[in-house]
């Protein structure tokens, strides 16, 4: 099992917050690290250049999505995903699961795998532990995730318990399928919102000895409060010297409050989606930049934003090409909400760095709640 070096070089005296150093094939990522997700190989109406200019570190590719199209044989004909999206830096696959089980009746979950249709065609596909190792091994990204059992909440208990424990019996199995030294397998951590089966499963996944272990099934319709409980009890108990990863998650605020107990990793389609449907992050609150209020706004959309969006146009122009349906205006409101995420990340290393992280993220709180409320 190939484990990638991982040291946590800061720790917060009056959290869990932490920063650390994740060593690659494709380079090092400094944590805690926001990952911009590129479903189909691109993160939507960004280049691969202008997400270096972010700082990005490291961004993800859908097995799910690369399985159906173009497919993985064809990646790996190209060189492997990064040549094949032109991406020198980092990469993640996620296992493809959470995707199949999204569709919900139209997916036929088994000990062996899971039985689907595609949404481009309707027609039948089978995804199992084993089948998800081979697709990922043939993508090549450094960091490929377990193929695991997410159940839909809220759930009953009992409901949770058998998906938590499926999803180690296929981790074993993904561990025997997966093929290649230059990538790191992570575990996901399930058990719903249940604190006591969370620790369970951690259990159960630290004795594999994986090179990281994330938190998977949150964020899918729960309370934030309740998100924020299980991720401020279970984090500081995964292993210390591994990457803690909490997947598909999600607001600024959400980001913060799963730093402070101890999450290293974060992705989330929320900036690209939400810019290109119109919805601008600010320090303060929310710009929904279609309102008419907006007409003859003259400011940028965050007047604490360096990025390029907020340097060179306005709110008015913003809004101006989302009435026009421009497609200029889903590519830079995608620039500014991307680039609010990683420098969001950055700040918060360098809090944590500086030790001032305990009372900036009591600040960034307060400030939140006062805008947002």
């Amino acid at each position: 099992m190939s484990q990638f070096p991982f040291q946590v070089t800061h720790e917060d005296s009056e959290t869990q917050a932490r920063t650390g150093l994740l060593e690659t094939p494709h380079g090092a990522i400094e944590t805690p690290i926001f990952m911009p997700v590129g479903t189909a190989g691109t993160v939507k109406g960004i280049k691969p250049r202008e997400l270096e200019e972010m700082e990005a570190q490291i961004i993800l590719g859908n097995t799910y999505h690369l399985f159906l199209r173009p497919g993985h044989e064809l990646v790996q004909e190209a060189g492997g995903l990064h040549r094949f999206v032109g991406w020198n830096r980092p990469m993640l696959t996620d296992s493809g699961g959470f995707q199949v089980f999204s569709h919900g009746e139209r997916c036929k979950i088994s000990e062996a795998g899971v039985e689907f249709r595609s949404h481009l065609d309707g027609s039948k596909k089978w995804l199992g532990p084993e089948e998800s190792m081979q697709v990922q091994n043939a993508l090549g990204a450094d960091i490929i995730m377990a193929f695991d059992e997410c159940a839909a909440l809220p759930a009953p208990r009992e409901k949770i318990r058998n998906a938590m424990d499926r999803t180690t019996r296929w981790l074993e199995r993904c561990i025997k399928a997966h093929k290649r030294d230059d990538q790191a397998l992570f575990g996901i951590v399930q058990g719903g919102i249940e604190v006591d089966l969370r620790e369970e499963h951690l259990e159960q996944l630290v004795q594999f000895d994986l090179p990281g272990y994330a938190l998977g099934g949150l964020s899918v319709g729960e309370a934030p409060e309740d998100m924020y409980r299980v991720v401020h009890a279970i984090a500081p108990k995964m292993p210390t010297h591994k990457p803690r990863y909490l997947m598909g998650v999600g607001r600024p605020i959400d980001l913060v409050h799963c730093v402070a107990g101890g999450i290293d990793m974060f992705d989330c389609v929320m900036p690209s989606r939400n810019a290109r449907n119109a919805f601008l992050f600010t320090r303060e609150a929310p710009i929904k930049i279609r309102n008419a209020q907006y007409k003859n706004d003259w400011l940028p959309i965050d007047p604490t934003c360096t990025c390029y969006t907020c340097q060179n146009f306005s709110r008015a122009y913003l809004r101006h090409l989302f009435v026009s349906k421009e497609m200029l205006g889903a590519i830079l409101a995608s620039h500014h909400n991307l680039h609010f995420y990683l420098n969001l990340m950055k700040e918060v290393r360098e809090a944590i760095r500086s030790g001032s992280f305990g009372t900036w993220y009591k600040e960034y709180v307060a400030h939140y709640e006062a805008h947002n409320s």
